[in-house]
């Protein structure tokens, strides 16, 4: 079966021709591509890592999918108490690697696939089709079960949407084209995100020594993200560059912070991976770690203010870590 790389969204405002869009909530989960075959099922994370022995709860939807072939994109997600998505519960279930932790931690945190659109049905690629089509062929599955679900989404009311989930202290909506074709591995126009709160994904290239009660471990890591990606580098025929996005203090408990420690390391390079200046005593890293940051914004500097750690980011790329517009 084809693998197809996801579409990606652009960060934005709300759209002005709202009438032309569907939206939906922001899943504050992982993307992950779901390959179908007759009883049989196969993740795959937005960089292609494979994510099936993970999830196995999600097992069961290849038998309810009736026998047919099918390409299913969506996000998986963790609700907590309230039945709010949780980035940080699924935190405990992204790294978990033996089959024994992870039955034993399905039973604490289950997980559920947020299903928003059909790639593929019974051989057929629908990548060309509308938006609309793909999501009344995805309607028409009833894919409905304990462990998976189709979203609802409505037509031409952003901003009642966007309101409503800022009330609820969600992360925010997506917008998406009604007439749009699904573009792999492409961020495009025609689907957009509006977030309440300001996140961005970067990739981890240091730290500084912690001082008082952090003495002797990490006391803020360094931060930064790549100029182009690697297609728009090739493109203009010169190298990514990573600028340094600041650095982050907050956010973290002690198993992070324990966990940083064991995974940073073994990365540990003498050089700055920066044009820019650092903080003085700064231990550099190769920049192969991502993690997800909320901030209030981006300073004339360029670089994040007041940020938090919210989680590993395992599943993305570093060198497709751009700074996005918020």
């Amino acid at each position: 079966m084809q693998i197809i790389k996801p579409m990606l969204a652009k960060s934005a405002a709300l759209p002005e021709d709202d009438h032309n869009f569907s939206y939906e909530i922001k899943w504050d989960g992982i993307r992950a591509i779901a390959y179908i075959e007759p009883n049989q099922l196969r993740m795959l994370s937005r960089n292609s890592l494979d994510l099936t022995a993970q999830y196995p709860e999600l097992q069961q939807l290849a038998i309810k999918c009736n026998n047919h072939s099918l390409i299913l994109d969506g996000e998986i997600v963790a609700f907590n108490t309230k039945g709010r998505p949780s980035f940080e519960l699924l935190q405990q279930r992204m790294n978990l690697t033996s089959a024994k932790s992870i039955n034993k931690m399905i039973q604490h945190i289950p997980v559920t696939y947020i299903i928003f659109d059909v790639l593929a049905f019974n051989g057929g690629l629908l990548l060309d089709q509308k938006y609309t089509n793909r999501r009344s062929k995805l309607e028409s599955l009833m894919l409905s079960g304990p462990h998976w679900q189709v979203p609802d989404y409505t037509v031409g009311t952003g901003k009642e949407i966007l309101e409503a989930t800022r009330a609820l202290g969600l992360e925010g909506i997506m917008a998406k084209r009604l007439d749009s074709a699904y573009h792999p591995g492409q961020r495009s126009d025609d689907w957009l995100k509006i977030k309440n709160i300001a996140r961005q994904e970067l990739i981890i290239c240091g730290w500084v020594p912690g001082k008082g009660n952090r003495q002797g471990t990490i006391g803020a890591l360094l931060l930064g993200y790549y100029d182009h990606t690697p297609e728009k580098a090739k493109q203009l025929q010169q190298p990514q560059h990573l600028i340094y996005a600041g650095k982050v203090g907050s956010g973290f408990t002690k198993a992070i912070l324990e966990k940083l420690q064991q995974l940073l390391q073994p990365l540990i390079r003498h050089s700055s991976p920066f044009n820019e200046d650092t903080p003085r005593n700064s231990q550099f890293v190769e920049p192969h770690l991502v993690g997800e940051f909320a901030f209030t914004e981006w300073t004339s500097n360029h670089t994040l203010r007041h940020p938090v750690f919210k989680g590993f980011r395992t599943d993305k790329d570093p060198h497709y870590i751009v700074r996005e517009l918020n």
